[in-house]
């Protein structure tokens, strides 16, 4: 993709003296004309490039501006090897490891073989996530809509958006763009969407970044107290850390925690089935007695009518 050829030409164009454009065409396996297009775009981002016609010449970062590859230690290298090989398992693909390898080509061996870091950033949606990211990745680099249909837990709706950012936060990822339908800007979870199709061209406005604040996303409505069985320790530490609960006299473990509301937390406690009691607010307490009551009503019934 344009991005990353970009980032490549420049990595090169700061390690070496001097560079023909045909070189770049091949390495990254593009045409010519393709090739000065990115360097025009590389001008236009306030790098000085100069270029040479003719015997001797080609393309070159101009004096005072480059950087000396030393600058990047091989830990650094290590690091950002790291962080291309994660995108790769979003794709499934050695894209980002092929670009790596490009952008390391005559560092002297800066890039050593051996890896102490790996990041999976895949996930159970393996077959129908990678092709969600590389449409919106398209359309994002092409100014293109996306329309979608999305289900969120408030209704089932058709969005039109213009794409600005994928993101990759909370261990899920999402696009986060102009809707139309809202007129505002809005973050949208990739495993909602259905029907994900390009749209038309639009006029890129100026975008602000996502906040990306929990408390901002999922603000707490309401505040609860629960206990739970000591063998519940390891999940309250997992998921909320060794601070949200004390230990009582009788090893049972008093929780404390905000919640966005009330679904999350009545489905939140029935995980630990009886293993945890929510203690308040008085409110949610009544709605989860009532939702126990009317379950065991449910499959009490199925038993007597011989439903297994």
């Amino acid at each position: 993709m344009k991005m990353e050829r970009l980032i490549g030409i420049l990595s090169i164009l700061l390690q070496k003296e001097q560079v023909t454009a045909p070189e770049l065409a091949e390495q990254f396996e593009v045409s010519r004309r393709t090739i000065q297009r990115d360097i025009e775009s590389l001008c236009r981002a306030g790098i000085p490039i100069s270029t040479a016609q003719g015997a001797g010449g080609g393309i070159a970062i101009m004096e005072g501006y480059r950087v000396d590859r030393t600058v990047l230690t091989a830990p650094e290298m290590q690091d950002i090897l790291a962080g291309l090989r994660s995108l790769d398992s979003v794709s499934g693909t050695r894209r980002y490891a092929q670009l790596m390898e490009k952008l390391s080509a005559g560092t002297g061996g800066l890039v050593p073989g051996g890896a102490h870091m790996l990041i999976d950033l895949s996930s159970w949606y393996k077959t129908s996530l990678p092709p969600k990211i590389e449409r919106i990745q398209e359309a994002i680099e092409q100014h293109r809509t996306i329309r979608f249909t999305y289900f969120s837990p408030r209704e089932e709706s058709v969005r039109t958006i213009e794409p600005y950012y994928l993101i990759f936060h909370w261990s899920t990822w999402y696009v986060w763009g102009f809707c139309q339908m809202r007129e505002d800007f809005r973050l949208f979870k990739l495993n909602r969407m259905t029907e994900l199709a390009s749209g038309e061209p639009f006029a890129p406005r100026s975008a602000p970044l996502p906040n990306l604040e929990a408390e901002r996303i999922f603000p707490a409505k309401y505040q609860i107290t629960a206990l739970f069985e000591p063998a519940c320790r390891w999940r309250l530490v997992e998921e909320y850390g060794t601070d949200c609960f004390t230990v009582e006299p009788d090893g049972k473990l008093l929780f404390t925690g905000g919640f966005p509301d009330a679904d999350s937390v009545l489905s939140w406690i029935l995980t630990f089935r009886d293993k945890a009691e929510l203690l308040e607010p008085e409110e949610l307490r009544e709605r989860l007695g009532t939702l126990i009551e009317a379950l065991a009503r449910r499959y009490r019934k199925e038993e007597e009518h011989g439903v297994s």
